[in-house]
């Protein structure tokens, strides 16, 4: 019977590069944004590669979820690249009580910052922190799991600790080949990738590196400030090294 795992991020964090480093088990198969195409068709948001997404997956909720919960698995593993900004305000998460959870988590002027970078605008209902908190509180009321929490700059100093300590949390075993992976695209990647994944595409690892200097507009910054109570809570349940 395969496990299915759903690991919540928001965007701009380490969410491809972790993904990559699952998909890198013998043991694992790979979902990348499940969601995204319901996103798109509930709100409209003028994202990159919109015609694209909508036409590459389902964006009928209830098929999605069917699929998440059951649909074929040919691995012990699945390993789900869940978006928290996908799942909007009031959908029913009942679905998810049969899989097992995880989130990931990244300080919110990195997240503000890069996704700045990347589309020009950012309000905090594009980052998915304020929804992050609520779906970690009502996951763990719904499945009574003790759900882990990594950080996304914690597992890039080091990957090896945060990992092993995350899959002993799951109960499954932790993999070396988790920490190192092949560049290059992979056919599980969304149709998005060729947007938005150009570095990881590039990678073999957790890269550690040294962060550029940045400084946020008033704008950025507001926003920060509204997730930011919302990250702690989550940052203070952290798995630590």
């Amino acid at each position: 019977m395969t496990m299915r795992i759903a690991m919540w991020s928001g965007p701009r964090n380490i969410s491809t590069a972790m993904m990559r480093s699952w998909e890198n088990r013998a043991d694992t198969e790979v979902v990348d944004e499940p969601f995204y195409a319901y996103y798109l068709q509930q709100t409209q948001s003028p994202h990159p590669l919109f015609d694209e997404i909508l036409a590459s997956q389902s964006s009928d909720y209830n098929y999605v979820t069917t699929a998440l919960c059951s649909g074929p698995c040919n691995t012990q593993l699945q390993y789900q690249k869940q978006m928290t900004h996908h799942m909007l305000d009031g959908v029913d998460m009942a679905w998810a009580k049969s899989l097992s959870h995880c989130f990931l988590i990244r300080d919110p002027a990195q997240v503000v910052n890069s996704y700045t970078n990347s589309r020009g605008v950012c309000c905090a209902e594009d980052i998915g922190i304020i929804r992050q908190a609520q779906l970690y509180k009502e996951i763990s009321q719904l499945t009574g799991q003790d759900i882990p929490i990594i950080d996304s700059n914690d597992v890039l100093q080091n990957p090896k600790a945060i990992l092993s300590k995350l899959c002993e949390r799951l109960n499954i075993p932790f993999d070396e080949g988790m920490l190192v992976w092949p560049a290059g695209q992979r056919s599980s990647d969304g149709v998005w990738a060729s947007h938005w994944y150009h570095s990881v595409e590039a990678s073999t690892g957790f890269a550690q590196t040294i962060s550029k200097a940045f400084v946020l507009s008033e704008t950025q910054q507001q926003v920060v400030d509204e997730v930011r109570p919302h990250f702690e809570y989550l940052y203070a349940k952290r798995i630590r090294a």
